[in-house]
C-alpha cells in the first residue's frame, strides 16, 4: 500500500472545510493557507511517512502548480500530487509545465486529472462542454499530453485539438504519474485507456471492489493494468469512543443552514461522484455510520471525499486492510487539523499496517471492540 496526505490550500483549521468552492463562507480559516503554514504540512507528512501530498484545484483554490513548486523548495522527498483541469490548458503546454516541474522538484511530480463535476464553475471558467463531451475532451488531451512527453515531433488532428510538429524535444524522464477520478461510465472509459491510477471516493468496501471489478475487465480488454486509490478522511483516536466523540465534535459545528446550502449546491453538479456521496445521507444528520467505522458525515458541508474512517489505531488500520483486501492499492488521507493529523496518522496509524503486513495476518474490521451507541 502507497500512502499520500493532503495539502489545505483553502485554509485549516479544527472544522471540516471546503476543499474547493468559494461559497462556504461559514468562517475565516483559522490558520489561513500561507506558504509557511503549508510548508509546515508538507513536512509533517514527508516526516510521517507519506510518499506523496495532493492538492485541490477549483474557482475558490490558489493554483495548485504554483503552490506545489514553492513547496517542492522546502521538501526533501515529500512527491506533489498536483491537480489540473483539463480543457484549462492546451496539453502540449501542459506538457512543458510537467517538465519544468520535475527540474525545479527532483522529479516528484503527480498529476491528478480532473474533469470538472460543477457546471456552473465550468461555465464560469468558461467551458460549456456538457458532461460526457467533457470526459471524451479529457481521452483527447491525456493522448496529446502522453505523446508530448515521447519527445519525438508529432501531428494530432482530433475533435478538441490540433497539434503540428508538437511535442517535448527530449523525453520527460520520469514522466508523472497520472492519477484520474470519476464514477460514470464515461469517465470509466477514459481511465481504462489512459489513466494510471484510479482515484475513488470514500464508499463502503463493497462497492468499492465492485467498480474495481468493473474497471479491471475494461482496462483488461484494452491489454492495461490499473492501480486504485481511495481518497478518504481519517478520525483517529487512542480509543474509538474518543474517535467517535470527535467526529460528534465535527458534526455540532456544522450549522443546519450551512448544511442546506451545501446540500443545494451539490444538486447542480452532474457529477456521478459527487452523487454517490450524497446518495450515502441524502442530506440526513441521522445514522451516519454507512459501514463499520465509515461516517458520511463530512459529505454534508464538503464537497467531493466525503466520508471518514473513524475509530480507534486499530480499527482504522483494519479498516484500510479491508480496503486493500477489495483492490484497493494506494491511499489518500486527511483530516482536521491536517498539521497535528499527519504526525498522528503517520505515528499511529501507517506502522500497525507496516507491523500487521510483516507478520503475515490481517484484521477484521468487524472482530473489533466498537463503541456501544452508534
Amino acid at each position: 500500500m502507497r500512502f499520500h496526505w493532503f495539502l489545505p490550500t483553502t485554509g485549516d483549521g479544527h472544522d471540516v472545510r471546503s476543499a474547493i468552492t468559494t461559497t462556504d463562507t461559514f468562517r475565516p480559516a483559522a490558520r489561513p493557507a500561507t506558504v509557511a503554514y503549508l510548508t509546515q504540512v508538507a513536512r509533517a507528512a514527508e516526516q510521517a511517512g507519506f510518499e506523496a501530498a495532493l492538492t485541490p484545484v477549483g474557482a475558490g483554490c490558489p493554483d495548485p502548480w504554483i503552490v506545489c513548486a514553492a513547496l517542492a523548495q522546502h521538501t526533501e522527498r515529500l512527491k506533489m500530487l498536483v491537480a489540473f483541469r483539463t480543457g484549462y490548458a492546451l496539453p502540449t503546454l501542459l506538457a512543458q509545465q510537467a517538465q519544468a516541474f520535475q527540474e525545479v522538484s527532483g522529479g516528484r511530480l503527480l498529476l491528478n486529472v480532473v474533469t470538472g463535476g460543477d457546471p456552473v464553475e465550468q461555465r464560469a471558467y468558461g467551458d460549456f462542454l456538457d458532461h460526457d463531451a467533457r470526459y471524451a475532451r479529457t481521452a483527447e488531451f491525456l493522448h496529446v499530453l502522453r505523446r508530448s512527453w515521447e519527445g519525438v515531433p508529432f501531428d494530432h488532428h482530433g475533435e478538441h485539438y490540433r497539434v503540428e510538429g508538437g511535442g517535448l524535444a527530449e523525453p520527460l524522464d520520469p514522466a508523472p504519474e497520472l492519477y484520474f477520478g470519476g464514477a460514470s461510465p464515461a469517465a470509466e472509459q477514459v481511465a481504462a485507456r489512459h489513466a494510471d491510477v484510479v482515484l475513488m471516493w470514500g464508499e463502503p468496501p463493497h462497492a468499492i471492489a465492485e467498480r474495481i471489478a468493473r474497471l479491471r475487465s475494461l482496462s483488461s480488454s484494452v491489454g492495461r493494468e490499473l492501480r486504485y486509490g481511495l481518497r478518504v478522511h481519517v478520525i483517529a483516536r487512542d480509543t474509538g469512543a474518543a474517535a467517535w466523540a470527535e467526529a460528534d465534535r465535527l458534526l455540532t459545528g456544522m450549522d443546519p443552514a450551512r448544511i442546506a446550502a451545501a446540500q443545494r449546491r451539490f444538486a447542480r453538479y452532474d457529477s456521478v461522484g459527487q452523487r454517490r456521496m450524497v446518495d450515502l445521507h441524502t442530506g440526513d444528520t441521522r445514522d451516519l455510520e454507512i459501514h463499520p467505522g465509515l461516517w458520511a458525515g463530512i459529505g454534508l458541508v464538503r464537497e467531493g471525499a466525503g466520508t471518514a474512517l473513524v475509530g480507534s489505531y486499530d480499527e482504522v488500520a483494519a479498516l484500510l486492510r479491508e480496503y486493500a483486501a477489495a483492490g484497493v492499492d494506494e491511499f489518500v488521507l486527511s483530516g482536521w487539523p491536517h498539521l497535528e493529523e499527519a504526525y498522528r496518522v503517520g505515528e499511529h496509524v501507517l506502522p500497525r499496517l507496516a507491523r500487521v503486513a510483516t507478520l503475515g495476518f490481517s484484521t477484521d474490521m468487524r472482530r473489533l471492540p466498537r463503541r456501544l451507541t452508534r
